[in-house]
């Protein structure tokens, strides 16, 4: 990593349909092996079945998801002495957004039903109620963070 100076932020464009720059970040994160007319389709066919399904526009479900899953607070490691504290920290903006992506694309990987759009769609719902794998995700990030709050005297 170079210590001159950090690395400009590269703008992605908007998606071709719904126009937003979150669901480029998130076709994006979901590509595998530079495949994104595959990862475009998988996205769009999982919010045609969120739409059938709560009747609702899927972007708005999708950013409502987005929302739930953030965290605002993580616990970074540091070393004081010899020992090694789990201090929490406030997540920036940006982090907090690449960290929900992230999050929702395991959870929807790691779900049982047949295709992804399928487990991309069902994840959604769940994160929409305030369930499945990537909101208890965040939630064990925060409780982690509040039961660590002893150390917060340690952030840098």
């Amino acid at each position: 990593m170079s210590r001159r100076h950090a690395a400009e932020k590269r703008e992605v464009l908007p998606d071709a349909k719904f126009g937003d720059r979150v669901l480029t970040k998130f076709m994006n994160n979901l590509m595998i092996d530079g495949k994104k007319s595959a990862a475009e389709r998988i996205v769009y066919n999982a919010f045609d079945r969120v739409e059938a399904k709560l009747k609702k526009a899927p972007v708005e479900v999708f950013h409502e998801a987005l929302e739930l899953i953030k965290p605002s607070v993580e616990v970074r490691s540091r070393r004081v002495g010899g020992a090694t504290y789990q201090v929490p920290v406030e997540v920036r903006p940006e982090r907090r957004e690449a960290l929900a992506i992230r999050w929702l694309i395991k959870a929807a990987r790691t779900r049982n039903e047949n295709t992804m759009e399928e487990r991309l769609a069902g994840e959604l719902m769940d994160a929409v109620n305030s369930r499945g794998s990537a909101v208890k995700k965040r939630e064990d990030t925060h409780k982690m963070a509040d039961a660590n709050k002893a150390f917060s005297h340690y952030r840098w």
